[in-house]
């Protein structure tokens, strides 16, 4: 399992500011709970799963296998 970042410098910027501005809560989500900070469990559920392959919610991050 490798995690990196999207390739898209543009993205990455993008959502690190909107981490920041929500003190490192994921800025794709309303609620600020537990939940939603970065790296969400959503995410953190899907890097789980052998299986699965691709971003988070809000692109941030990309899982290969």
């Amino acid at each position: 399992m490798k995690i990196t970042f999207n390739e898209d410098e543009k993205i990455v910027k993008m959502i690190r500011e909107g981490l920041a501005k929500k003190d490192g809560y994921c800025p794709c989500r309303l609620e600020r709970i537990d939940e939603n900070i970065c790296m969400c469990q959503e995410f953190r559920d899907q890097i789980a799963d052998p299986n699965f392959e691709g971003y988070c919610h809000c692109r941030l991050y990309y899982k290969a296998k």
